[in-house]
């Protein structure tokens, strides 16, 4: 079967009428085809572009028509006009009027009625009487008055009237009572219309021959009803064919973002894998989210990441206990963990001062206190660090936080988390292990994926909790840590070369990424 045989078998009705009606005209008016195939505006101008997206019309060319319509005002206007009214009122109530009456009238506003009576004075057809009294003035014009009136009733009657199809003095009359666009106060509308001339293109008229050759009519069934089978008068009717190799319009329907479903996959993950979450504040006190962590005060290594400070309030309550002494006595001397510490005197008041949390480490360090041995726990955190923000950086970004605590566990288990982490969370093929850096973890390394388009980048730091940071919170076991970025992972795992892209409002975006793997 040709393609011009297989679109003619499954033409819509409307379509079939359109080739019924003009299938023979090399060229035709898309104004036109309503009224010549029996069909409304909005049903031709679909056909069309039906007609037009199977390949069977082109636009031959195009023309622009000026046309004038009547504004809502000019339709108040279509039993009479102010002028005319005010006229007739002084011929049967003359031959002087007061204004006064003159302007009271009950079909007429009384703002309206004065512009009226302002528009005849200029126009020298009532003169001033005295008194404050009008009469009509000798050897009146009132013509063009009427002629307007005439052109109301005429574009009222028609609805639209073409531009070229107005005389010169109707078009000055138009010109002078008219607003371009919208409602205004003009009598008269002004438009334009860009009218195309269709014609029908080699595939077109091969279909239309089809379509006279199978004889169909346009008049065929789309849909078989519950009442054709009651009554029986399916076996009448004649079906239309449909052509079931066409894909069927997208269903678009509701559906959670992309990277609320990557964040929601990171969780069933890991507890899947016998992981605890832990959860916390996105305030933290600076106790907390560097003291615990055995980041120094008043030094360059606490500068290792910028911080949000808060404004309102800007202090928490003073941290008290076993725990916040022993934080104390390790940043002083080492407490009894083998450590010199820092050597400098604890500030607790400094301690106190209120941040955004910067690091899911925080949650860790909150955690130590309540945790079981062995013990794995993760936390999704939501973390906020000034930053310029570009493919790869954001100012408020997403870690997966972790610690396992065990007897056994040394940096060789977590070198073998991270591999699987990084395969499994963010389908990362390449992963590269360099040496690192933490004030709270001895040894330190960080963990880099490379993604197709970005290259190399990293995913985040991991290390072994140094004692400093465990026996303030009285843990004597080891404790692997890690804390890596989710949204570089996700920016693998849903195929983003762009970390913004993360966070679009862009619906089409949104209904096509799709998780890249595990889902």
């Amino acid at each position: 079967m040709t393609q011009a045989e297989q679109l003619a078998a499954t033409l819509h009705p409307l379509e079939v009428k359109l080739y019924e009606s003009l299938g023979r005209q090399e060229e035709f008016a898309e104004t036109g085809i309503a009224a010549a195939a029996g069909m409304s505006e909005s049903q031709a101008r679909t056909v069309v572009e039906w007609q037009k997206a199977k390949g069977c019309l082109e636009v031959a060319g195009s023309a622009t028509r000026q046309w004038v319509e009547l504004s809502e005002l000019g339709k108040r206007y279509l039993e009479t006009t102010p002028e005319l009214r005010l006229l007739q009122r002084v011929r049967e109530e003359g031959p002087e009027v007061e204004v006064a009456g003159l302007l009271q009238d009950d079909r007429l506003e009384q703002r309206e009625a004065g512009t009226a009576l302002g528009v005849l004075r200029r126009a020298g057809v009532l003169e001033d009487a005295g008194s404050g009294r009008v009469r009509l003035a000798a050897g009146a014009d009132t013509s063009s008055f009427e002629a307007q009136f005439e052109l109301i009733r005429r574009v009222g009657q028609a609805g639209r009237v073409p531009w070229d199809e107005l005389a010169e003095a109707e078009r000055q009359l138009v010109s002078g009572a008219s607003r371009k666009r919208g409602k205004g106060k003009g009598v008269f509308r002004l438009g334009e219309q860009t009218i195309r001339t269709l014609r029908w293109t080699e595939l077109g008229r091969q279909v239309g021959r089809q379509v006279r050759a199978l004889g169909r009519s346009g008049d065929e069934v789309n849909l078989l009803t519950p009442e054709m089978l009651a009554d029986d008068s399916w076996r009448t009717k004649k079906f239309r064919r449909f052509d079931l190799s066409i894909p069927p319009p997208r269903r678009v329907a509701g559906r959670r973002h992309p990277y609320r479903e990557y964040l929601d996959f990171v969780r069933r993950r890991m507890l899947a894998l016998g992981f605890e979450e832990m959860r916390g504040e996105l305030v933290e006190s600076e106790f907390w989210l560097m003291d615990a962590l055995f980041m120094p005060q008043f030094h360059a290594a606490r500068d290792i990441h910028d911080v949000y400070l808060v404004a309102e309030p800007q202090r928490s309550p003073p941290v008290s206990g076993p725990a916040a002494e022993r934080v104390a006595a390790v940043h002083q001397d080492g407490g009894q963990t083998g450590s010199r510490g820092w050597r400098t005197p604890f500030d607790a008041e400094a301690s106190r001062r209120l941040l955004l949390r910067s690091q899911g480490t925080v949650l860790s360090a909150r955690w130590l206190q309540r945790a079981r041995v062995p013990g794995k726990y993760f936390a999704i955190a939501r973390c906020f660090r000034p930053d310029e923000v570009d493919a790869t950086h954001a100012a408020d970004f997403y870690q997966c936080e972790g610690i396992v605590l065990g007897e056994n566990i040394d940096f060789v288990t977590l070198l073998g988390l991270l591999r699987l982490f990084a395969r499994e969370v963010a389908g990362a093929e390449e992963i590269h292990f360099a040496p690192a850096y933490f004030p709270f973890t001895e040894p330190s390394v960080e963990v880099h994926i490379r993604h197709p388009q970005v290259g190399w980048m990293e995913l985040g730091g991991a290390g072994i909790f140094r004692p400093e940071v465990t026996w303030p919170q009285g843990v004597e076991v080891p404790v692997i840590a890690w804390g890596l970025g989710l949204d570089r992972m996700a920016m693998m795992a849903l195929g983003l070369d762009d970390i913004r892209d993360l966070f679009s409002a862009d619906l089409g975006r949104i209904r096509s990424t799709r998780l890249r793997h595990g889902v």
